[in-house]
């Protein structure tokens, strides 16, 4: 411990052999000594000075850039999906495309058994040959009845005429007869008493028994002609009797024929029901080959089909086969945010960003929702409560892909993509 004590210094005499600490000036500020810095570097300020006024250009182009365009990420292709429904029931005897095929407007996509249709066309054909035959028989028969039913008219007409005619001579040769048979019976009476002068005078024989034998003579043939005039009498009445008759007969002859254009017409009304059949049956013909025609299901579009068909089922009409998706047909459908839309307006260029390749496609605002997404929900929210919360609607903007932007078919309906709207 004395040595220890003997080796060790002093704490007063090491104080003591210390030198004392120098007195230190007080230092300038740091806006100062900065400015002060500047003054000797004066190519120092010139840079931030530069530096300053390309930092305040910068922001502003920045600003400018960002405020010219509205940009959202709730946005996704979209465009038509097609169904390819059957349109009459059968039997799948054929299909001949696979999911995610691209095929062509017009091309076969499913067929139907067409066998029973290709009968059924088969029987309307004949079913038409056979109606149109009935309507061109019926048709021919129209102008011979015409012609017919004129001439029955044309002679009935004459036979009536006929029989006045003859009414009219038979009528002449009664009066003719009826005069003959006045004039014999004068003649009789004239010689009747002739005779009786005859036999008077005979007696007394004043006159020869010859002119007596003469006066009996004339008297019988007297009473002989009026006899013969009765009979001509009665038969020239009987010529009327029977022209009147031939009259009555003319004229009931008349009258059926005047029937004639009743009957014509009544032959074209069957005419026209028969051409009016045999329009219905190629009516029918005509659906019995739609119907075999749609035993071959077409695609309505070109794009990428879908099916739900095997071959074996058995389809009813309508029933959906297929889906077709136009892939040259699909545009954007952004719901911005109704703060958004203040400058936005069909036409004005935009650009799509699409998540699956991050490719940019040029497009541009085709039209803009007439109504929020939220209003043509299935379930549209009611705000007429007491709680009510301001919510900001988005809006369905449809924006366009520009001509041949989607060649290469890369964007699908359903993708999410960030359309930007540039308003300037």
């Amino acid at each position: 411990m004395a040595e220890k004590t003997e080796g060790a210094t002093p704490p007063a005499a090491s104080a003591e052999s210390a030198p004392a600490p120098e007195t230190q000036a007080p230092q300038p500020p740091a806006a100062a000594r900065a400015s002060e810095y500047l003054r000797e570097r004066p190519r120092t300020r010139l840079f931030l000075i530069v530096a300053v006024l390309v930092l305040l250009v910068g922001i502003f182009f920045a600003w400018r850039y960002f405020s010219s365009y509205e940009s959202t990420d709730d946005a996704e292709v979209d465009g038509h999906v097609m169904p390819v429904s059957a349109r009459i029931s059968g039997y799948v005897a054929k299909v001949n495309v696979d999911d995610n095929q691209y095929v062509q407007a017009g091309n076969v996509l499913v067929e139907i058994d067409p066998r029973d249709y290709q009968v059924a066309v088969d029987q309307a054909r004949a079913n038409v040959a056979d109606a149109q035959a009935t309507a061109q028989s019926l048709n021919i028969n129209v102008p011979v009845a015409s012609v017919n039913t004129s001439s029955d008219v044309s002679s009935s007409e004459a036979d009536v005429a006929n029989a006045l005619a003859g009414i009219s001579a038979a009528q002449q040769q009664l009066d003719a007869a009826e005069a003959q048979l006045l004039q014999a019976q004068a003649n009789d009476v004239k010689a009747q008493n002739d005779l009786v002068r005859y036999k008077q005078l005979v007696d007394k024989q004043e006159i020869s028994q010859q002119l007596y034998d003469q006066a009996v003579a004339a008297a019988a043939a007297n009473a002989a002609g009026v006899a013969g005039a009765k009979a001509s009498a009665a038969a020239a009445s009987q010529q009327v009797t029977q022209a009147r008759s031939r009259l009555s007969t003319a004229q009931a002859s008349l009258r059926s024929s005047q029937t004639g254009p009743n009957q014509v017409r009544s032959v074209q009304a069957r005419a026209n029901s028969a051409e009016a059949i045999a329009q219905a049956k190629q009516a029918a013909l005509d659906q019995a080959q739609l119907n075999l025609q749609y035993t071959k299901i077409l695609a309505p579009a070109t794009g990428v089909v879908t099916k739900n068909v095997e071959v074996g089922m058995n389809v009813q009409p309508g029933q959906q086969l297929a889906t077709v998706i136009p892939l040259d047909d699909i545009w954007v459908t952004a719901n911005f945010k109704e703060t958004q839309l203040k400058n936005m307006q069909p036409g004005q260029r935009a650009e799509i960003k699409a998540d699956s390749n991050g490719r940019v496609y040029k497009a541009h605002v085709d039209s803009i929702a007439g109504s929020s997404g939220a209003r043509l929900s299935l379930l549209p929210p009611e705000n007429a409560t007491g709680n009510y919360v301001k919510v900001v609607q988005r809006v369905p903007v449809k924006i366009v892909l520009e001509p041949g932007e989607n060649s290469d078919h890369s964007l699908r309906i359903g993708m999410s993509v960030e359309p930007k709207v540039f308003l300037k």
